[in-house]
């Protein structure tokens, strides 16, 4: 029998014995403090390297080792230095830990533990802090992986792969414990989490502090998710973080530090309105790793999931716009040479490649098709949407990430990180760099809501002229630490990190506005402030805001090292590493390094190197019939609504029946680009009639296409209002097509609708299923 795991030379259990993660969670920001505890139970010393994920948006901070009674903190020193020191230790027989982050990707982190003498243990603690991301719902996110993917390494890559070796998840050897604690000046409205969770526990009468832990017993077969619901999460506000008396004044981590958060909210104008142009290019993931089945389901792919979602997609688009599609695996392809006019006959001809497409070309090469699409001209009048769906499992993040920024003028980028082992710095970096918005897609979540909310984002008016001005008393400076706002979204957050430098921080107040015009629209957002710094974080005793910031500044600094050449390069990498060593927070520059030199022992024998192991919208829509009989007296609609969901709900029961296909995705699949349906067959089986009844019930002025438009949007709002998300947009371009109808229809045929054709028709029929 094979063993799994971490293995040593003689394919002896890897050292590792448990996992305990701790996360604090205070406002937007969350704290994780994890410790790795090893057992060396070989007969000679060892040297174990795990290979583990880290959010690519996470300030690593601590970093310690236990060795029996013998406790050792980190260093943060230069890179190379680090390596030097730690290979001196281990030719020394000296235990020693080095924690480092990769130079290809930010989200991956290697621990090497040296020489640790057998039959010795080991407690390696390290903490990172990480802004939370918020969702649609308002929720705040915290993913915790547990599985890391052997990321693709391209062909002809000089940078050097991390040689990670994968396990199932299930058969992973050490055990996870997981507790949380949140705190909010809002109140908890409360924590879900697909994973199963001890009941959630108040602290405070007010509902500001509460606690969960993960249930016994959970299995590595799904990320650790966590999605924390405040009440009022949308007001915008401002912390003030206290410098370190350890610290110069003058410094980063000396002065004070503010986190200000917008919540950006456009005129009604604008939110009532919708983009009709626009180009929009989906670049889709077909490697061989987009095979894998999508979390719970035995025979949903990833490529079949995405092939689904661009079914959505490709029919919500707005007559008036051009499209494209590549597909990327080892190599790249495209449908059209570029982009053309969305119509009937290409709309039909893309829904039959994306049809074809299977999970068939290789590797990950993504660098290549993008390098191809930003080499078309854009067309005039049409601005560039590009939308990435991708399981993330690439080795060279950075150089994507630098060619997305440097076409970010061009264009708008809407990434999707699709199953558990999706990079966080790919997908959140290319929708940063890209002035677009990330998605993840995991465990059971439904990749259509998600895709079509970045729709809806792409379908919102660029925003310009963005600037942020900063009114403080005289003596006051700021050092704005974040880079500049690239993206405004409606409904979507902004943080800006800055130092304060100056004297009477404690008595007075400061503001901050955020300008921008959309749409011809001048808007602002403005946000007063208290300068006297909050108390430090009671529960970690860390400067977490500082630490933020410095990972804002370091990831900027970076971006900016790999634009520069020579000297001037040199340069910026030694701000770089200045920046990170201050702050204690890692970089790609720097690394954490611990030596134990609390005796002279010697630890002989030849060392053990093992393996290495990854662990891981309805009133609007029916205008046609005019208000009074759908939502007056009449309520033929709510009628409608009402009988419908009883037969659908009659039919999710009846679990003897076979189950279908998606009915909401085959009724989508029959909409025509314009936006109306055809009175075909496939629609009628949907609607759970018979061809005669609905050609009786049909008023005889009345065209068969707008009937089977109105038939279509009706089925949509009773059956399938649960998923409005998913086929809102698909509604309204079917409502813009009705208007061009209603003036060609007399008021005889719209009355005649109005007498309750619908209602005769999709009242269920005896014996009809």
């Amino acid at each position: 029998m094979n063993r799994c795991g971490l293995l040593t030379a003689q394919k002896n259990p890897v050292p590792l014995q448990s996992v305990e993660v701790e996360l604090q969670v205070k406002d937007h920001v969350a704290t994780v403090i994890s410790t790795l505890n090893y057992q060396n139970k070989e007969d000679k010393p060892v040297e174990a390297v795990f290979v583990f994920p880290m959010p690519g948006d996470a300030a690593v901070c601590h970093f310690s080792a236990k060795i029996g009674q013998t406790h050792i903190v980190a260093e943060l020193k230069e890179k190379q230095k680090a390596r030097e020191e730690y290979d001196d230790a281990l030719s020394s027989g000296q235990q020693a830990f080095l924690l480092e982050e990769s130079e290809q990707s930010p989200d991956i982190f290697s621990l090497s533990v040296g020489s640790l003498p057998p039959g010795e243990s080991a407690s390696i603690r390290l903490e990172y802090v990480i802004e939370l991301a918020v969702e649609a719902d308002e929720a705040l996110r915290f993913s915790l992986p547990a599985v890391l993917n052997p990321r693709y390494q391209p062909q002809g890559s000089e940078a050097p792969g991390l040689p990670v070796s994968s396990i199932p998840t299930s058969e992973v050897p050490y055990s996870l414990s997981f507790s949380v604690r949140v705190s909010s000046n809002r109140p908890v409205s409360k924590i879900e989490s697909k994973c199963s969770m001890e009941p959630l526990q108040y602290l405070n009468s007010d509902q500001t502090e509460a606690t969960v832990k993960l249930a016994a017993g959970h299995k590595f077969d799904r990320d650790v998710e966590l999605l924390i619901y405040y009440k009022d999460a949308h007001q915008p506000s401002a912390v003030v973080e206290a410098g370190q008396d350890s610290a110069e004044p003058g410094t980063l981590m000396g002065d004070p530090v503010v986190m200000a958060s917008f919540h950006h909210d456009f005129p009604e104008s604008v939110r009532s309105s919708a983009s009709s142009c626009g180009e929009f290019v989906l670049l889709l993931d077909r490697s061989g790793s987009m095979d894998s089945p999508m979390a719970d389901s035995d025979h949903l792919t990833r490529i079949d999931s995405a092939k689904e979602t661009l079914l959505l997609l490709m029919k919500s688009l707005p007559m008036g716009c051009y499209f494209n599609i590549y597909s990327f695996g080892d190599h790249f392809e495209h449908l059209f040479q570029k982009s053309v006019r969305y119509s009937q006959r290409t709309m039909r001809q893309a829904l039959k490649k994306v049809e074809e497409m299977s999970a068939d070309l290789g590797g990950t090469e993504i660098l290549e098709p993008l390098q191809h699409i930003y080499g078309q001209h854009c067309i005039p009048g049409q601005p560039r949407q590009l939308f990435v769906f991708t399981d993330g499992e690439v080795s060279n993040t950075k150089n994507i990430l630098d060619l997305v920024k440097e076409n970010s003028g061009s264009h708008r980028c809407f990434s999707f990180g699709i199953g558990p082992g999706a990079s966080s710095a790919l997908v959140n970096g290319m929708a940063k760099e890209g002035g677009g918005h990330a998605q993840f897609i995991t465990d059971n979540d439904r990749m259509q809501p998600k895709v079509m909310q970045s729709l809806r984002f792409a379908l919102q008016p660029p925003v310009g002229d963005i600037s942020v001005t900063w009114d403080l008393p005289k003596g006051v400076t700021v050092n704005v630490l974040s880079p500049p706002i690239q993206s405004v979204f409606q409904g979507q957050r902004s943080v800006i990190f800055a130092q304060l430098t100056g004297q009477s921080l404690q008595t007075v107040e400061g503001s901050l506005t955020v300008k921008y015009s959309v749409a011809g629209h001048p808007c602002q957002s403005q946000l007063s402030f208290s300068l006297k710094p909050a108390d430090m974080d009671s529960c970690t005793d860390s400067p977490t805001l500082h630490r933020l910031a410095a990972l804002t500044q370091i990831r900027w600094l970076e971006m900016e090292e790999r634009g520069c050449d020579g000297e001037q390069s040199d340069s910026v990498k030694q701000k770089l590493v200045e920046v990170s060593v201050q702050s204690g927070v890692s970089s790609a520059f720097t690394a954490f390094i611990a030596v134990d030199q609390s005796n002279d022992r010697v630890i002989k024998g030849p060392m053990v190197h093992p393996e290495l192991f990854a662990d891981l919208y309805l009133k609007s829509s029916l205008f046609f019939f005019g208000d009074d009989d759908l939502f007056g007296s009449k309520n033929i609609f709510r009628r409608i609504y009402s009988s419908i969901r009883k037969r659908v709900l009659a039919r999710s029961r009846d679990s003897s029946k076979p189950q279908r296909e998606d009915p909401l995705l085959q009724l989508v699949s029959l909409q025509e680009a314009c936006g109306r349906w055809l009175l075909d067959p496939a629609l009628v089986v949907i609607l759970g009639k018979t061809r005669q009844e609905v050609k009786k019930t049909k008023p005889g002025k009345v065209t068969k296409e707008v009937w089977a438009t109105v038939l279509a949007l009706i089925w949509l709002h009773s059956c399938k209002l649960e998923a409005k998300e998913e086929w809102e947009l698909v509604a309204m371009k079917a409502v813009l097509w009705l208007q061009t109808q209603k003036d060609k229809s007399s008021p005889s045929v719209q009355s005649g609708i109005q007498t309750g054709a619908c209602w005769n028709l999709l009242m269920p029929t005896r014996g009809h299923p």
